[in-house]
């Protein structure tokens, strides 16, 4: 008898041993990671309270997930943007921030599914990547699939997985003029499996009716803008059905209780004024994390709830390699927001560059309260033409409704010059119109977001304040995150003349007049940029400027070539124009590793663009640009030609 008491005894605690090592492996096993990115929306869905949005499949997948009503973007623009969220870092620290760049990142930076590859996940990516840099080998086992069931082709048996599925659905392209919409879902659903027939079901069912539609405050009421806002909301209908279709392919393969699944937009969008612009409109993103029970302990958040915890995409590299049990690596800028111990950050920032064939420079910082915005080219307006945008017919009915006097302060903003500062009360103003920079109530809150973003532009040493002609120059052997760190380079001497030059005060000239003479290019730049802001005002640079048309830095010769102009140097300002649109150009299969002429392209952009600003229209100009707007070559990169062709429609 006292042996088979004995012998149950053993049996029940090898039972228990068991079980403990069972559970204990459990807990140990890493989770699948899923990350659904749209494209091109804000928070335009009917769980983060739009009743226009029919959006029931992320209306249902919001309830069971957390809610963050501050995610935001970096950039407003697909390219810049991924380029944060893949590397963990900003893309003003490689010098990837300006659109379809191909600067080479640091070489130490290595995009983060390569540490989760590393650690035995299996990765894929749905077909889109567009990260701004060169493209890096060994991170994706799989990345060229369409339809979900290819997903996961050649993934060993019980190996954990990291999927980036991407869709199209709701990019600025599918509110164009023939955009093919129709062929494009019902493509894609039949990819996942959906036939012909519920397809054309839901296509019919998503149909929007113009009338429904509220405009927000800085769009004036014509017809094409509602029209282009209806075909929005379709897509972003559209665009719920194709993730209704993925959430349940995820149920039925059994994935759902083991996976961390996230959905969010890739930036904001999509009708002017938003996507490529700093406003909450063109940052705000969607974002809803799902932790199934078995991982709840990773967040102290319960499903089904909403935060408004400030996140950004720099954030979710260092989060998803949390997740995962990785460390991230000491190089990332953001920081893991599901980890239970971590320190709530308070800020997000944002950095706008060269749109496609458009210069501008603008920075800003949002926390739970405000957004602050600071233009270091407060001289050119917002509402610079950009080939792609203005394909969408509501951005010319707008053009053309201001150069009709139809539109309010509110809705002019877009045609004019910018002031210095910007600041929006969001809770008040959360189409952000009321600019309350000037107002002395929130004099402590403009200073205080003024400092913090200062010391964001130090701390990472913001490319975009060196010129993109010359920081590819400049940087040629090495990367421009190499280059700006080098001991001789004078950044914060560079951060306070660009801070100088757009304030476009008149007694900040002496300080000018001496940096004009600085022994570093970038300082004299922006030295001549400010001249150039301050117009007929800075008739006391006159003769350094002059000195400056044959300057080593084809950024500085542009530069000062726009404030002779303002000075009554008309004909050597042309001049100077006309040598450098005849630079030598790229040609079809030329690539950035032809350092001199990358450089090029960019500088006879940049020139194009300032000849565009001070509305040059002489007969030599007209001609060379004409050539140029009507040229075969096929460049990897045309925004010059694009530039060009602006320039020629406006001499018609």
């Amino acid at each position: 008898m006292k042996l088979k008491i004995h012998t149950y005894f053993i049996v029940l605690i090898l039972l228990l041993l068991s079980s403990c090592t069972k559970s204990k492996n459990e807990k140990l096993q890493p989770p699948n990671i899923i990350l659904l990115v749209s494209e091109d929306n804000s928070p335009l869905l009917g769980c983060y309270g739009d009743s226009l949005a029919n959006t029931p499949n992320l209306d249902a997948f919001s309830k069971e997930s957390i809610k963050y009503t501050n995610a935001f973007a970096n950039a407003p623009v697909c390219a810049p943007s991924r380029s944060t969220l893949i590397s963990g870092m900003y893309a003003t620290s490689m010098g990837t921030q300006n659109m379809r760049s191909k600067n080479p990142s640091p070489e130490f930076m290595k995009f983060f599914p390569y540490y989760l590859k590393k650690a035995g996940y299996f990765t894929s990516n749905r077909v889109k990547k567009d990260y701004n840099t060169i493209d890096q080998d060994s991170v994706w086992d799989v990345t060229d699939w369409w339809g979900w069931n290819d997903a996961l082709k050649g993934k060993k048996k019980n190996q954990p997985f990291f999927i980036m599925y991407n869709t199209w659905m709701s990019h600025e392209s599918k509110i164009h003029p023939n955009a093919g919409n129709f062929e494009y879902f019902k493509g894609t659903l039949k990819a996942h499996g959906v036939d012909t027939v519920q397809a054309q079901q839901w296509w019919d069912d998503a149909k929007f009716d113009t009338n429904k539609i509220v405009l927000p405050n800085q769009h004036p009421n014509t017809p094409e803008i509602k029209e282009d806002w209806a075909k929005y909301y379709e897509c972003i209908e559209l665009m719920d059905r194709e993730m209704g279709v993925v959430l349940n392919k995820i149920k039925e393969d059994g994935f759902w209780e083991n996976s961390i699944i996230i959905y969010l937009s890739d930036h904001g969008g999509v009708l002017a004024g938003s996507k490529r612009y700093l406003f909450d409109s063109g940052l705000r993103v969607p974002f809803l994390l799902h932790v199934p029970e078995k991982h709840k302990h990773l967040t102290k958040q319960m499903m089904g709830t909403a935060t408004d915890d400030v996140i950004s995409f720099v954030d979710l590299a260092p989060t998803l390699l949390n997740i995962a049990g990785i460390d991230a690596p000491k190089y990332m800028e953001g920081n893991s927001f599901i980890d239970n111990n971590n320190v709530e950050t308070d800020y997000s920032f944002g950095f706008r560059g060269r749109m496609d064939e458009r210069y501008d420079l603008v920075r800003t910082v949002r926390d739970k309260k405000y957004r602050y915005i600071r233009n270091y080219m407060p001289h050119r307006i917002y509402g610079g033409k950009i080939q792609y945008l203005w394909k969408a017919k509501s951005v010319a009915s707008w053009e053309r409704a201001y150069e009709q006097g139809l539109c309010n302060d509110e809705q002019s903003y877009f045609w004019q010059t910018k002031p210095i500062e910007e600041l929006y009360e969001i809770s008040n103003d959360p189409d952000n119109v009321n600019n309350l920079a000037s107002n002395p109530n929130f004099k402590n809150e403009l200073k205080r977001l003024s400092d913090v973003l200062q010391n964001h532009l130090l701390e990472t040493k913001d490319l975009g304040l060196i010129p993109e002609a010359e920081m590819v120059k400049r940087s040629k052997g090495t990367t421009p995150y190499d280059f700006i760190r080098s001991d001789n380079f004078p950044f914060e001497r560079v951060l306070e003349t660009a801070n100088i030059a757009a304030e476009g005060k008149i007694k900040n000239l002496n300080i000018l007049l001496e940096r004009l003479k600085d022994s570093e290019p970038v300082v004299r730049y922006w030295a001549a940029t400010g001249c150039a802001i301050l117009k007929e005002e800075s008739i006391r640079a006159k003769n350094i400027l002059l000195t400056l048309l044959d300057d080593e830095s084809l950024s500085v010769r542009i530069a000062s070539t726009e404030a002779l102009y303002h000075l009554g140097e008309k004909e050597k300002s042309i001049e100077s124009f006309l040598q450098i649109l005849k630079l030598p150009k790229m040609t079809k299969g030329t690539t950035p590793k032809n350092t001199e002429l990358y450089s090029n392209h960019f500088a006879i952009t940049h020139a194009l663009n300032v000849i565009d600003a001070l509305n040059v229209r002489t007969k030599k100009v007209q001609k060379i640009i004409k050539q140029m707007a009507n040229s075969e070559r096929a460049s990897q990169q045309d925004y010059d030609k694009r530039m060009a062709q602006n320039l020629e429609l406006f001499y018609k």
